[in-house]
């Protein structure tokens, strides 16, 4: 619309109110825009984690099941290293052989999780202690508290990614929650073990 003239102490709020028309439609738009991502991103996600589970389900011995958790998943997930972490006492190691099981002392997994079940983190550096030889790739990782049994030592699963911003605090935690407790319960069913 043609502005408004109204001689020489006139404002013309209507060219005003247009611009501000179109800025808030650019607004939604990137919204909308937004919101349908992160939509499809969360489906993908999921549907990653559902294809896991079964994957952890079809394991048909203990050893595949270990294989699974440490070789498999990195690639199913698209993270670049998997692992995971057992405590043991000083007087207690078990002797484990398997590239992606890391033993780490007793205490060590209630000082990293401080209280928490599941930890993202963003922009950090590896823990060797975790990725050993692999830690150097590590910039954002997300630990998962694996209580297999009242009987046995804490543990976590890890992963990591070299992309600084693939883990970060305040992400939904769900599906990589649903993912530790199906981990819990083959563990216990592997292990004959009471929950």
């Amino acid at each position: 619309p043609p502005k408004t003239g109204g001689g020489k102490n006139v404002s013309d709020f209507q060219n005003f109110m247009i611009q501000r028309l179109k800025a808030d439609k650019e607004r939604v738009l990137e919204t909308t825009q937004a919101i349908v991502e992160n939509a499809r991103s969360n489906m993908n996600n999921q549907q990653r984690i559902h294809s896991v589970v079964l994957r952890i389900l079809e394991a048909q011995s203990f050893e595949e099941f270990i294989g699974i958790i440490t070789m498999d998943l990195s690639t199913m997930l698209d993270t670049d290293i998997s692992v995971l972490v057992v405590e043991a006492s000083g007087t207690d190691i078990p002797h484990i052989h398997t590239p992606g099981i890391r033993v780490v002392p007793e205490g060590t997994v209630d000082r990293w999780m401080a209280g928490k079940t599941t930890l993202l983190q963003s922009d950090i550096s590896g823990i060797e202690a975790i990725y050993g030889g692999g830690a150097a790739l590590v910039a954002s990782q997300a630990l998962l508290r694996v209580d297999i049994s009242k009987n046995t030592p804490p543990a976590i699963l890890a992963f990591g990614s070299r992309d600084p911003m693939m883990f970060q605090d305040g992400q939904g935690t769900d599906m990589v929650s649903f993912l530790a407790r199906v981990v819990e319960r083959c563990f216990r069913s592997w292990l004959n073990l009471p929950a």
